[in-house]
């Protein structure tokens, strides 16, 4: 079974590509956010805390920074990688589907100072750049614009 993380700030179109996703026999990881909405519209979804026994700390700063979500990215279909996670009780990951916070938009509003500085991503920025690096294996979203082409 394909697996996809789901972690989007911007919702729009999410729960068609998960039903979408889903209808092809996918399943999700998601974070907090992400897994309520999923949740809300009745589609199964395996939160990241739950998966990877560590919850969100820090106010929700760190969600996503976990081995078992990087080595999931990470994992080359070929040679050990496999074989390596699975020792660990990690999953393979196939999609990743990535927004990240509205860091100019945040900046451009009258937003304090506080509010800028937690508009600064840095899980998402990190999942895109460990699916970039295993392009090979991992699908990489980064735009809700695309979802229709993907599911296509």
């Amino acid at each position: 079974m394909s697996i996809a993380i789901l972690s989007v700030y911007e919702k729009t179109g999410l729960i068609e590509f998960a039903r979408g996703l889903s209808g092809l026999g996918w399943s999700f990881l998601a974070s907090g956010g992400t897994a309520g909405a999923l949740r809300a519209a009745g589609i199964e979804v395996e939160e990241i805390a739950a998966y990877t026994g560590a919850r969100e700390i820090l106010g929700g700063r760190v969600k996503t920074l976990h081995p078992a979500i990087h080595a999931g990215i990470l994992a080359r279909s070929s040679g050990s990688d496999l074989t390596e996670i699975a020792d660990l009780g990690y999953k393979a990951v196939d999609m990743v589907v990535v927004d990240l916070y509205p860091f100019e938009k945040t900046v451009a509003s009258d937003a304090s100072y506080d509010d800028i500085i937690e508009n600064i991503d840095i899980g998402g920025p990190a999942m895109v750049r460990s699916a970039a690096k295993n392009h090979a294996y991992v699908t990489v979203v980064v735009d809700p614009a695309d979802y229709p082409a993907i599911l296509e």
